[in-house]
């Protein structure tokens, strides 16, 4: 008997993490289901890769219950708003950031689901200390954003407890990367922003003083941690949640050098970086910054395959053949 092949659904499987995330399971052989608002069509390359492509509302019942007869082994839950949405009306913002999680749980488990992945995202911090941050760090969320995806890590804990699915958080630090889809809504990411300003206006333009601290990680990184986990022995992993992070910190005014370096080398020419007229610029490079470990992650296998100039050459690639195209 040959060895099984998982069937895994991605809920959000259209937005930016969830594309490339569908892409690269996909093309590890697994059978990926997909399921979005979003009608991805046009993108054959991408479609036909998959086992089945679902469009849909994830807030109808009919929904959940069909998704749910599939039989899933694997459900990976991507669906949220973004940070700025996350402040809206709180009903609706539950009902996207919330309620979906709960439904899906409550629905999927009867069906004998084995693994239901749920991203998160380190802002169920607030705040970060100058200091090592583990899983055990208090959460303390200042935003909506984390305060729904906090709910949310608290209903995926309820079910791991009591059913038999392993049920899993993972807290996602600073994703970036180049999009499948010319419709994901990445370009507000901070490395992603850096570059594409830099390619498209010949400038490095700055919202801070450069002060804020970031942990960046690459977006296949990212697919590669959620792969490990899905393949490690659920007796053998430690307990949710998961940091998906680098584990290294940089200030926006390193990470702007960083750009404007890359840049230089690829077109040579240098850029000047622009800071906000009534910010105290000290050229703020941090003695003692906070670090996102990752240790536990790491203890299952993973390592950082996306070193951050290679990452920041990856956006330039994208921006040169879609400025051809």
């Amino acid at each position: 008997m040959g060895i099984k092949i998982k069937k895994i659904l991605i809920t959000g499987a259209c937005g930016y993490i969830g594309a490339r995330l569908s892409k690269y399971l996909a093309e590890k052989g697994y059978c990926v289901t997909v399921f979005d608002s979003f009608d991805p069509s046009h993108y054959i390359e991408w479609t036909s890769l998959m086992d089945e492509v679902i469009i849909g509302d994830i807030r109808e019942e009919t929904t959940i219950s069909d998704l749910a007869d599939k039989q899933f082994d694997v459900v990976i839950q991507l669906i949220s708003l973004d940070h700025h949405k996350s402040e809206s009306n709180p009903n609706f913002v539950s009902s996207i950031n919330i309620m979906p999680t709960w439904n899906l749980l409550n629905s999927i488990i009867k069906k004998g689901l084995d693994q239901f992945i749920y991203f998160s995202t380190i802002h169920v911090y607030g705040n970060l200390p100058k200091n090592i941050i583990s899983e055990d760090h208090n959460p303390a969320p200042i935003n909506g954003y984390g305060l729904t995806h906090l709910l949310s890590e608290n209903i995926c804990n309820y079910f791991n407890e009591n059913t038999e699915t392993n049920c899993i958080n993972v807290r996602l630090s600073n994703s970036y990367g180049s999009p499948v889809f010319r419709e994901n809504n990445c370009w507000w990411l901070v490395i992603n922003n850096l570059c594409r300003t830099a390619f498209q206006k010949n400038k490095i333009k700055l919202l801070s003083d450069g002060s804020p601290e970031r942990d960046f990680i690459h977006i296949s990184d990212v697919c590669r941690a959620i792969d490990l986990l899905i393949n490690t022995d659920k007796n053998k992993m430690p307990s949710s949640p998961f940091h998906i992070s680098s584990g290294d910190t940089l200030t926006i005014w390193e990470l702007a050098q960083t750009v404007n370096k890359i840049y230089q080398d690829r077109f040579n020419h240098k850029l000047k970086i622009i800071v906000p007229e009534n910010s105290n610029f000290v050229n703020p490079v941090h003695a003692e910054k906070h670090i996102v470990s990752n240790t536990k992650i790491k203890s299952l296998g993973f390592r950082l395959n996306t070193e951050l100039k290679t990452g920041i050459n990856e956006i330039f690639d994208y921006l040169e053949k879609t400025h051809k195209e």
